[in-house]
């Protein structure tokens, strides 16, 4: 029988636990999928917004898979701590494959950017997503009349849409009722959201821009003198070089640009879209809060990049979230590619000094870095598995203590089982009836781990 570790419970974990349970090369392989989370599914649960439900109804697939008779569920339990080292979880199971994703975002680099009411994008969806570490984060958003976000990719137009949707869209969702009480209770009446580059170049997908200007009581913006500085804007040949979906969003902007700029709002909140500003310096109040940011006006420099123009505009901002990237956190005992953010690999498997270490695996953003989107976890995970399974001889002739849960429990971690995680499920969705909405999540450690009760174990 060959033991394998998966350690995260996101789309790469529980895919790579899957190519393992349904492949036939190998019989009676057993997997243990390991999260740090008392709850599985990684960004799925965490990261995707809570009003895209289509999205997170892929939670019923991973579901199924973890319902595996051949795979376990162990939550709660930190692998790379002294109670977990990496190297122990090896004398513990045959392989380890590593799905850790990129938890840390990108900083702007700029003066100011450690003043108050300024975050990561990262941290705001951890909170309006209800991740037990941001529950003491502290969003202060009733003095909030404008906000900016600094980034033009998916999680960019995410927060910008969480932030200008009412509390009667985002009620029926599963939102923490904390979160939903702040964004409520905010006074924001704009959003701008800036991109250094043109339009042409922004990473947000034509589906989710297009949403953005579908929100109730919200008017969405592009300044047409903006959009002008793209080459590509024009159309002709610059334009049909494009991607379909970076000609789709010209499209979609192009319409909006229509509606012309200024005045006053004649929706609640407007949603303005900016390009060719880069930031230079996030500017505090004597309160010590941000009050605005300093943008320098870019232009194309002929060779897909920009260049400053040393003209600068002050946008107004009592919050300011940047989203401009993310990069993989070294995990204690991995070898880590500081430049690349990944760990270093070979066909997934964990290279040390240029050599494959015997045993260790990695799939996912940890492997490939920030990029594609939730499917693209699938192939990068059969790859992984297909090198683990070739190696599945010489893995398989190491003999193992008994079962790990037992080993787990003696180094004083509490794993939180299939049971416990049903406990959860079944506490955030009468938590919801409570509150007369559907399921609400359990935003804290102590609520989660106390709503897994008896079962957990």
């Amino acid at each position: 029988m060959l033991r394998v570790a998966v350690v995260g419970s996101g789309p790469s974990g529980v895919y790579a636990a899957q190519a393992l349970a349904q492949q036939r090369e190998v019989p009676g392989v057993r997997v243990d999928v390991l999260d740090r989370l008392p709850a599985p599914y990684g960004l799925v649960r965490y990261g995707v917004a809570p009003d895209h439900e289509k999205i997170k109804s892929l939670q019923g697939s991973l579901r199924t898979v973890l319902e595996d008779e051949g795979i376990r569920f162990l939550g709660h339990v930190e692998v790379g701590g002294d109670r977990l080292p990496a190297g122990r979880l090896l004398e513990l199971y045959h392989a380890v494959v590593y799905c850790v994703g990129a938890a840390r975002d990108r900083l702007l680099g700029v003066p100011g950017e450690d003043l108050a009411g300024v975050h990561s994008a990262t941290a705001f969806v951890a909170w309006y997503s209800g991740h037990p570490d941001a529950a003491a984060e502290a969003f202060d958003l009733p003095g909030v009349r404008s906000a900016v976000v600094v980034g033009a990719g998916n999680v960019a137009v995410d927060v910008t849409r969480i932030l200008a949707r009412g509390v009667p869209e985002l009620a029926p969702t599963d939102m923490p009722q904390s979160a939903l009480e702040a964004l409520g209770g905010s006074g924001l009446r704009t959003v701008a959201m800036v991109a250094r580059r043109g339009p042409s170049q922004a990473k947000f997908t034509t589906k989710e821009l297009r949403e953005l200007g579908t929100l109730p009581s919200v008017e969405a913006l592009a300044d047409p003198a903006e959009l002008a500085l793209d080459p590509a804007y024009a159309g002709g040949p610059a334009a049909a070089a494009l991607p379909a979906v970076a000609r789709r969003n010209l499209e979609v902007l192009r319409g909006w640009a229509e509606q012309g700029p200024g005045g006053p709002p004649p929706a609640p909140r407007r949603i303005t879209l900016r390009f060719y500003l880069r930031p230079v310096e996030v500017l505090g109040g004597p309160d010590g809060r941000v009050r605005a940011v300093r943008f320098e006006r870019t232009l194309p420099d002929g060779q897909g990049g920009v260049a400053g123009t040393g003209r600068y505009e002050d946008l107004d901002a009592q919050l300011v979230l940047r989203s401009v990237g993310y990069r993989g956190v070294p995990l204690p005992g991995l070898p880590f590619d500081p430049a690349s953010g990944t760990v270093p690999h070979a066909a997934g498997r964990v290279l040390r000094a240029g050599r494959a270490s015997v045993g260790e695996y990695v799939a996912g953003w940890i492997k490939r870095g920030p990029t594609g989107v939730i499917g693209t976890n699938r192939p990068c995970a059969k790859e992984t598995v297909s090198s683990l399974l070739q190696d599945a001889g010489a893995l398989a002739r190491r003999e193992l203590p008994g079962d790990p849960l037992d080993a787990l429990r003696a180094a004083g971690l509490r794993p939180v089982l299939w049971p416990g995680w049903l406990a959860i499920e079944a506490a955030e969705a009468e938590g919801g009836r409570s509150l007369g909405r559907r399921t609400v999540k359990i935003p804290d450690w102590a609520g989660l781990l106390g709503a897994a009760g008896p079962a957990q174990t």
